[in-house]
């Protein structure tokens, strides 16, 4: 067994260590630069055109296509029905190219736009919303002083795991306010509750760093509302998309 006594003597007298240097690239390595989800391509390249395609991809090929033509565009019918829902100050969280933050403002109700993409948060402003870089996770304006927040197109899935989201909520969303909630569309299982890891893609395997995502359909997403404390107050269907209203009782 090696003393204590003697390892010391050991470093005493081995000779100084000097560190190699750091060792190049072999040549034709190829490293790809990985790129943050809706930070960069495609994405940014979607959203400054106005159309996809655009995708979310699982690993195992699985496609969701994401609507970016009507993300880009004025609001449609089924999301007038939501904004005669908002009650006070909105906040739409995941606002993506703003334009439910910018009908908002044209009719003069305070609003803010909050999204983790710099591209959409400008294309939100020139829209003439307003809308920080933000995610929901973060500390945010007004915290706990919203009377309505929205989770449109699909935004429920942000990070993956919806019970942390709606938890999250309540403490954005003042007492007696509402959050609004777009589940899967009208034509899926009411019960769908499904975790994923996805990539932004473009169909052509453009590269986009992995991040959670989930998918709800409204029966699952009122199971998991109750047990964060949110009642829910409303359902309807819109232009085959469908919503579901919470109230965070006072």
């Amino acid at each position: 067994m090696t003393t204590a006594k003697t390892t010391a003597q050991a470093h005493t007298h081995a000779p100084a260590h000097t560190p190699a240097p750091p060792r190049s690239p072999a040549v034709g390595t190829f490293r790809p630069r990985r790129t943050a989800p809706w930070q960069a391509d495609p994405y940014t390249d979607a959203l400054r055109t106005g159309r996809g395609p655009l995708f979310l991809r699982r690993s195992d090929g699985w496609l969701l296509p994401l609507e970016v033509e009507r993300w880009c565009a004025e609001p449609d019918s089924a999301d007038l029905t939501v904004l005669e829902r908002c009650r006070g100050t909105v906040l739409d969280i995941g606002c993506g190219p703003g334009r439910l933050v910018a009908a908002l403002a044209s009719r003069g109700r305070p609003s803010l736009g909050i999204d983790i993409s710099p591209a959409a948060v400008s294309h939100a402003v020139r829209a003439g919303g307003s809308a920080l870089v933000r995610s929901v996770f973060d500390p945010l304006p007004r915290e706990g002083g919203w009377h309505t927040a929205l989770l449109m197109d699909g935004n429920i899935g942000i990070g993956g795991d919806p019970l942390a989201l709606l938890s999250r909520l309540t403490g954005v969303v003042r007492t007696a306010g509402s959050l609004i909630v777009e589940t899967a569309s009208a034509g899926t299982d009411a019960e769908l509750d499904e975790r994923v890891r996805v990539r932004v893609d473009n169909g052509n395997g453009a590269p986009g760093e992995a991040f959670s995502w989930a998918r709800v359909g409204a029966r699952a997403l009122i199971r998991h509302a109750r047990a964060t404390g949110w009642t829910p107050s409303e359902q309807w269907t819109a232009a085959g998309r469908r919503f579901v209203a919470l109230e965070r009782p006072g």
